[in-house]
């Protein structure tokens, strides 16, 4: 999480806002992502130029000479008065019509960007302060939106907050995307679980950068997003482009609404659904019924994946813990659809901290392949007791972590088989889910060491007893002697 001076500087741009007449938190977060992103349009720029002139290479770059004096470095030179002019008048109408591409997430989600900032000297405030962000590293930026989620968070207006990245980069390292994959989330957000996907390609698979099939599939066909707030659009649509990805298709949609076209689309699904909220009962696509009617959000979210996933596509997905052990009819059938119908592969309970300050929940990480004709033999069960972070509100670094030996047990499973239920990790049998009604609690399963305790017989106690009230007379009477002789 941000911290120390970054911190700071974020609070008092965000108080020049609120003391220039922008009080409103989602507004806060729009103006001052548009700000940011203009101005990391102007650093990506002159890395661009830095490159292309150590390759002796030509390029064609964002600015031009007529739009050169619309470069956050050019602008923010100038005074107030001029400054709130460039950026109202030019700056804003050019960064809406960026994108060559109309139809693309970028453009549909930034053509009705609004410049709100009330006054020269206000902009010229946040334009100053905004410059001394240095925000060019992605753990940086990651870091940003997720304070500025807590922000919002914490104003009451909505109940969103950001998966904390190293969760992300946990079921990320967990799941293993390949170049072939068709990726989603169905509550995107500002885009984290897409972001860190590409950044895990980019890695491991370099020869996305060169080969041109690749490259398309990599720009235009890889990404999809789905999300009904359009803040948390825009964020993820200036996301992803600020990441190298040119056309992700992004969208506003009620994802658990009738979509029939995204029936088997994907082959790779990482999300972290709402749990609660409001939900149009009514217009919940009558496909995720047919298992079980509920109007539990994180089990329509469940069924929804195992829809919107091809044949052998698999799914990374953070539940709260209520949904592995319930009781209801809902729970039981949509645990028993995954289990028996698909390949349920592993259960990661982590701790109650994890999401905290925005929740205290116990939650889990469930991972499964669909197949529509069973295969699970056998679920690994991992109980991660600390994720690196204080399970308090403050979630300070700590040295304890069990995320190394997670992925590093998840890498060798076939070494797991003879874990005793007592250590972290371990697998259960088909046939024993089953005789404890498809119940997915690591506690279920987990043994529990207990010290063997060395028993005293009866008659060494009454002894003791003996001695002990004998101790007692004996101070009774001492404390007797002492009253006569003061007396």
């Amino acid at each position: 999480m941000i911290t120390g001076e970054i911190k700071n500087r974020i609070d008092r741009i965000w108080e020049i806002f609120w003391t220039g007449g922008i009080t409103n938190p989602l507004e806060v977060i729009e103006q001052f992502t548009y700000l940011l992103f203009i101005k990391q349009l102007d650093d990506f720029e002159t890395i661009a130029e830095e490159r292309s002139e150590a390759a002796a290479a030509g390029r064609r770059g964002i600015f031009n000479k007529k739009t050169k004096h619309l470069r956050w470095s050019s602008f923010k030179e100038t005074d107030a008065e001029q400054m709130y002019g460039i950026v109202a008048n030019e700056v804003f109408p050019f960064i809406r019509k960026l994108h060559p591409n109309e139809a693309s997430a970028y453009s549909r989600f930034m053509g009705d960007a609004v410049f709100k900032i009330p006054s020269p000297l206000i902009l010229s405030k946040i334009v100053a302060a905004v410059d001394k962000l240095d925000l060019m590293e992605q753990d940086s930026k990651g870091d940003l939106y997720e304070y500025l989620l807590s922000k919002l968070a914490a104003s009451g207006t909505n109940g969103q907050f950001r998966t904390p990245r190293h969760i992300i980069q946990m079921m990320v390292e967990l799941i293993k995307p390949t170049p072939d994959d068709i990726i989603a989330d169905p509550a995107m957000g500002t885009a984290g679980f897409l972001v860190a996907a590409q950044d895990y390609l980019r890695k491991h698979y370099p020869e996305i950068e060169c080969d041109p099939k690749l490259t398309g599939h990599f720009n235009n066909s890889m990404f999809h997003g789905f999300d009904i707030d359009r803040t948390m659009l825009r964020i993820g649509a200036m996301n992803m482009l600020l990441h190298g990805i040119e056309n992700p298709e992004i969208e506003y949609r009620n994802s658990l609404s009738v979509h029939d076209t995204e029936e088997g689309r994907y082959t790779l699904i990482l999300a972290n659904p709402p749990f609660k909220g409001a939900l149009d009962y009514e217009a919940v696509d009558p496909e995720l019924e047919k298992t079980v009617k509920t109007k539990k959000t994180e089990l329509l979210f469940l069924l929804l994946n195992i829809k919107m996933l091809k044949v052998g596509g698999r799914s990374a997905i953070i539940l709260p813990d209520g949904v592995l052990f319930g009781r209801s009819n809902a729970h039981l059938q949509v645990r028993k659809e995954i289990i028996e119908k698909h390949k349920l592969e592993a259960i990661i309970s982590m701790p109650a901290g994890v999401f905290r300050p925005y929740a205290g929940i116990s939650t889990a990480v469930m991972i499964f392949t669909k197949t529509c004709t069973g295969g699970t033999d056998r679920v690994w069960f991992y109980d991660m007791k600390a994720d690196g972070y204080s399970l308090d509100d403050r979630r300070q670094p700590v040295r304890e972590n069990d995320i190394p030996d997670l992925l590093s047990r998840y890498e060798r499973l076939e070494q797991e088989a003879d874990r005793n239920r007592s250590e972290q990790s371990f697998f259960v049998p088909l046939e024993e889910i089953r005789e404890n009604g498809y119940d997915l609690s690591v506690n279920t399963y987990k043994e529990i060491p207990r010290e063997k305790v060395q028993s005293i017989r009866p008659e060494e106690i009454l002894g003791q007893i003996q001695e002990l009230e004998k101790k007692i007379s004996e101070g009774l009477k001492e404390l007797s002697d002492m009253l006569e002789e003061y007396q």
